[in-house]
């Protein structure tokens, strides 16, 4: 059911890196996306699919991790995503489509859901740097995004807002990744 995708998915940061995602499990969430609306039907995004150790390494450098947690520079080895799926706009095709970028990653994060993984959507990104990395044309293509993938080995809890309306996320002394949201009826006009 949809519901129980979307409340199942969640940002999450830390993954059993031994559990690797498969080539055709990637292209199966990129196939998702892949029918999902897109601006004037422009169809401008593509996707570049990771999942070697050997690129994940090239990958994880160029990434900045849980800006609300400034002393946690990000996973540690062995808790780093399986895989990556870099979401670049063709720029000979349409640019500005951060809408279609938005759609596509939370389409591709319902899917992975949906096949046991988790992720997060990643937009702190050192883009020439991982261009360079991977040999992708910055000419042509403009990193919106990038999705990390993995199996998560970390608790993700939603809890409400509290009096002081603060919404930035946190983790506890067990390192369990709380995530503060609004109510319905705050966010009704």
């Amino acid at each position: 059911m949809l519901k129980d995708l979307v409340y199942s998915c969640r940002s999450y940061r830390r993954f059993d890196e031994a559990v690797r995602i498969s080539e055709d499990d990637l292209k199966e969430l990129v196939d998702l996306a892949r029918m999902t609306a897109s601006t004037a039907n422009s169809q401008a995004l593509k996707f570049r699919l990771v999942n070697t150790p050997q690129e994940t390494a090239l990958v994880y450098p160029a990434l900045g991790w849980a800006g609300a947690l400034p002393d946690w520079d990000g996973p540690e080895e062995g808790e780093r995503p399986a895989a990556y799926i870099i979401v670049a706009e063709d720029c000979t095709l349409g640019k500005n489509k951060l809408t279609d970028a938005g759609i596509t990653a939370q389409t591709i994060m319902l899917g992975a859901v949906e096949k046991g993984y988790g992720g997060c959507m990643l937009a702190n990104v050192q883009r020439s740097k991982l261009a360079q990395a991977l040999n992708m044309d910055s000419e042509r293509y403009t990193i919106r995004l990038v999705l990390a993938l993995g199996r998560p080995k970390e608790e993700v809890k939603v809890v409400p807002v509290g009096e002081s309306g603060d919404v930035k996320y946190y983790r506890d002394e067990a390192q369990v990744h709380y995530v503060p949201k609004r109510s319905l009826e705050d966010i009704l006009l």
